[in-house]
């Protein structure tokens, strides 16, 4: 069994009250009274670690009547607590050993978890990318028919314009011809036809 010691910085944080272990016998704390047996809570190198601790020590606290009263921690009469075991039980060492087995198959699954959710958005991306090009591609290809189209019907209306100007043309002359020859024909003497 270790000293006696009021060292802060190696004090158990998390604890619960524990059976005395056999072979072993009460002690007294600085203050006089009997010591308490506590057993380490805490995920420490102390997990599952018995040790003394004195009835009046400062971090413990008294018993709640209510849930939502609690009672103000004694004055602290000494800050005394010592060790009863030098070292971890077997159950600590295989729940140490175990939640390291987990923390590290946690980590691992969040890694694969990450990196396969990483890979999911870059396909993704890549898809959305190939989306687009695609999409400008067809963008582009409709563009470029329409302005065939529009140069195709421009070439047709031209091409419609000319044919009736020339027909017009070709009508014109027609009329003008016809009242050329009226013109001339007034001077012989001849009378119309209706009224023959």
């Amino acid at each position: 069994m270790s000293l006696p010691c009021s060292d802060e910085s190696i004090r158990p944080r998390k604890m619960q009250s524990a059976s005395l272990p056999r072979g072993v016998e009460a002690v007294q704390c600085w203050c006089g009274d009997v010591c308490k047996v506590k057993e380490v809570t805490d995920f420490s190198d102390w997990l599952g670690m018995k040790f003394f601790m004195c009835a009046n020590y400062e971090s413990d606290p008294p018993e709640s009547i209510s849930a939502y009263v609690r009672p103000p921690s004694p004055p602290p009469l000494c800050m005394y607590y010592r060790w009863i075991d030098t070292e971890m039980p077997d159950w600590a060492v295989t729940e140490i050993r175990e939640r390291g087995r987990r923390a590290w198959a946690s980590l691992d699954l969040e890694e694969r978890r990450e990196k396969a959710e990483a890979e999911e958005k870059a396909e993704q991306k890549k898809e959305w990318e190939d989306y687009c090009v695609e999409q400008r591609a067809f963008i582009d290809e409709m563009i470029r028919k329409n302005q065939e189209e529009k140069l195709r019907l421009e070439e047709v209306y031209r091409q419609r314009e000319q044919a009736r100007e020339a027909e017009r043309e070709r009508k014109r002359e027609r009329a003008r011809a016809a009242k050329a020859a009226e013109e001339v024909g007034d001077g012989k003497g001849k009378y119309p036809r209706w009224t023959q």
